[in-house]
């Protein structure tokens, strides 16, 4: 397996979120990853490097160009507001709800990180487009890996933070600022392939993944998460969004209730890999958050550490050429034994 590492993910470490009403220390935090790399250097499983550089281009294969002038300039806005926010992160406090215009980019500082966010839990810092720009690359040099790659090594894992399936065409959010999953399904498209999937396992929809592809047919979108009446994002994830236009038909959610056990959530896994077969797929992006954890301090699913060798395993059915794009998973401490195990169990 090749494993493409963000050398820059450290540089996003954002100090305060608001987190259900309330402004709290950062759940997505740069030991994230630090865990993932602790435990693959006790079990290796491939080659580990850097990503390729990537020019700018790439990202507005799936990203609006205002949104990512906005991004790479955002901070140096933000100090030249006032040299003392360099303390503080950036937090958007107004946004453009139903009726309002979009269409007209606003001269206010405070108005465009609104338009381009849709929470209050995702700090922009200092390092923010560093990191995120990095990450991305690590997604599309492992659909690139892919691609080159013959047989056993037709697998590929982007460890890279922040993550990236909440990020829509022009908005951030959820922790993440640019869609790497959606930029490895792009990647893998322009290098030839017709159909791809992207199967979403983190515990929270895919929103941005959705949003992007939803009219598309080329790309198939499923995702397995918590009831979008509970749980976060809230506003996308049932059942009913099947896409639309084109892609009426290539969108699958698959919601679960709050507390759903291993063995119910296995059953909506074998749905989602059924769905990705009948596409006729080329190849596989795994959205992979290990949130569903049941130990995991946001969400709500019964998964325990031995469940993710199996739901490698069960990936592997697939036999496709599969990038996987690291994403949730907040339970720390064992953050990195769950990732490399549904590694473990896909390679074994």
């Amino acid at each position: 397996m090749h494993i493409i590492h963000n050398p820059l993910h450290h540089l996003h470490a954002g100090r305060h979120e608001m987190f259900r009403g309330r402004l709290v220390p950062c759940h997505e935090t740069p030991e994230r990853l630090d865990h993932v790399m602790a435990e693959l250097q006790r079990r290796p499983l491939g080659t580990l490097r850097g990503p390729d550089e990537i020019d700018v281009d790439l990202l507005a294969r799936i990203h609006s160009r205002r949104y990512l002038d906005f991004l790479a300039g955002a901070w140096d806005e933000w100090i030249a507001l006032d040299p003392a926010n360099a303390e503080i992160d950036v937090l958007p406090a107004v946004w453009p709800v139903r009726g309002f215009r979009s269409d007209v980019l606003p001269e206010s500082f405070a108005a465009r990180i609104g338009l381009f966010s849709f929470d209050a839990g995702s700090p922009l810092t200092a390092g923010t487009w560093a990191a995120a720009k990095s990450g991305a690359a690590c997604a599309i040099t492992a659909a690139r890996e892919v691609m080159n790659a013959a047989g056993a090594n037709r697998s590929a894992f982007a460890l890279t933070r922040p993550p990236g399936h909440h990020a829509g065409a022009d908005f951030f959010g959820g922790y993440c600022f640019l869609n790497n999953s959606a930029l490895a399904a792009q990647t893998l498209l322009d290098s030839g392939l017709e159909r791809v999937a992207v199967l979403d396992v983190d515990y929270h929809h895919g929103n941005g993944t959705q949003s992007i592809f939803y009219e598309r047919r080329d790309v198939l979108t499923v995702s397995l998460h918590g009831d979008p009446r509970t749980e976060y994002p809230f506003f996308l994830g049932h059942a009913d969004e099947r896409g639309a236009g084109d892609g009426e038909g290539f969108n699958l959610n698959l919601p679960l209730p709050y507390g759903s056990s291993f063995a119910t959530w296995r059953a909506a896994l074998q749905q989602a890999i059924t769905a990705v077969r009948n596409h006729g797929a080329q190849a596989v992006v795994v959205a992979l958050g290990v949130d569903t954890f049941e130990g995991d301090p946001i969400s709500g699913f019964g998964l325990r550490t031995a469940d993710y060798l199996s739901l490698g395993q069960d990936i592997a059915t697939l036999d496709l050429p599969t990038v996987f794009v690291f994403e949730g998973g907040y339970a720390v401490a064992e953050v990195g034994i769950n990732t490399v195990n549904v590694l473990e169990g896909f390679l074994g």
